[in-house]
């Protein structure tokens, strides 16, 4: 028989449970973003109905048309990078935006939030590896942009988000993850409130939970190998 969306997606939300327990945490304080970018329409519908809550999509342009064909059945979380000549259009169509990167993308948001009378929820990606091919800011750039964005009223950064370097093992991840829970509580303590730490993929979720993730960004594992 077949393996089905609801099958994956179950499979998937017990390990979360599973990985939650052993670090003695609340499963229900970890969200589940499915990834669904590639995924045909009829596709996320079929995840959604099996009860997927939240999607993630990487590209703004992608994930209009699907949001426009499945009004109001989910949550839509922008999970890649953003440029600014799509930022208009992100803040219209996502409740979340975990790609927040720069002083001069957080005040266009700002500004298109200004405009469409919502504050822009987001999150700064970090780029912990240093790598020249991802998005993301430094470690040491993170506080001055709280401090900057904290002066934007139509803005509001609620945590952290990073993607470590691929690696074969995923417990090669762990350092990553912890890096950026270690971060995220420094800042805490200082005065900045990020509950949010959005880390941890289909290859190395339950390591990301064991180490404090509350949002995990799984496709694959959900939707199976990507068109193409």
């Amino acid at each position: 028989m077949a393996e089905t969306i609801r099958d994956r997606l179950l499979r998937v939300q017990e390990r979360i449970r599973a990985a939650a327990v052993r670090a003695g945490r609340e499963p229900c304080l970890i969200t589940l973003v499915a990834v669904s970018k590639t995924m045909p329409v009829e596709v996320i519908g079929e995840a959604v109905a099996a009860g997927v809550a939240v999607l993630g999509e990487n590209r703004v342009q992608e994930a209009q048309d699907k949001i426009v064909a499945l009004p109001g059945l989910a949550s839509w979380h922008l999970v890649g990078h953003l440029q600014t000549n799509k930022a208009k259009l992100a803040v219209s169509l996502f409740e979340m935006i975990h790609s927040l990167d720069s002083l001069k993308l957080a005040q266009v948001l700002d500004r298109y939030g200004q405009q469409a009378g919502k504050v822009v929820r987001c999150l700064i990606e970090v780029n912990l590896g240093a790598e020249e091919a991802k998005s993301g800011t430094s470690e040491d750039s993170v506080r001055p942009l709280l401090e900057a964005a904290g002066q934007l009223p139509h803005l509001r950064i609620q945590g952290l988000m990073a993607i470590p370097p691929l690696l074969p093992d995923r417990e090669q991840s762990r350092p990553f993850f912890r890096r950026l829970r270690t971060l995220r509580d420094k800042l805490e303590g200082e005065g900045f409130p990020l509950a949010e730490l959005s880390m941890g993929m289909t290859h190395d979720f339950e390591v990301a939970i064991e180490e404090g993730a509350t949002l995990v960004r799984i496709g694959t594992a959900i939707f199976g190998p990507r068109p193409g």
